[in-house]
């Protein structure tokens, strides 16, 4: 019994070294993008210690699909509105930001994560990065 399981062993480590994978399907440069963005990036320029400026992003739904915020996430200096509903195709949105400089001590970029409720082939939710700069002035 154990001659039979050193020959079956490798023999089965074989055949699934040799066995097809999925291949993945490539990615067309071609297609459009999910959202198309008026803007990723704001630079606030100078900022005074304990100002607040407020900003907004606005996006088209380009996707050929209806689509829906799930989260919009930053660090805690910013809050967010953002639309709660479908997003038909064509159909614009709208990211409102507001920024607290009051608990900064050195200028940044900050980054804000757009997580929608559609998801990726793989299954992984669909995501967007904004960002904006501020140089703060004390």
């Amino acid at each position: 019994m154990k001659n039979l399981i050193f020959y079956i062993l490798p023999i089965a480590i074989l055949l699934a070294c040799n066995t097809p994978q999925k291949a993945q399907q490539p990615v067309s440069k071609n297609a459009a993008p999910f959202v198309e963005w008026d803007k990723k990036s704001i630079a606030l320029g100078a900022v005074k210690k304990g100002e607040t400026r407020e900003m907004f992003f606005e996006f088209t739904n380009t996707s050929g699909e209806p689509i829906q915020i799930d989260i919009v996430d930053a660090c805690e200096c910013t809050t967010t509105d953002f639309p709660r509903g479908v997003i038909a195709p064509g159909q614009k949105g709208r990211i409102d930001a507001t920024f607290d400089s009051k608990e900064k001590e050195a200028s940044e970029t900050i980054e804000i994560r757009v997580i929608f409720k559609n998801s990726e082939p793989n299954g992984m939710p669909k995501f967007e990065v904004l960002q904006y700069t501020f140089e703060l002035v004390k």
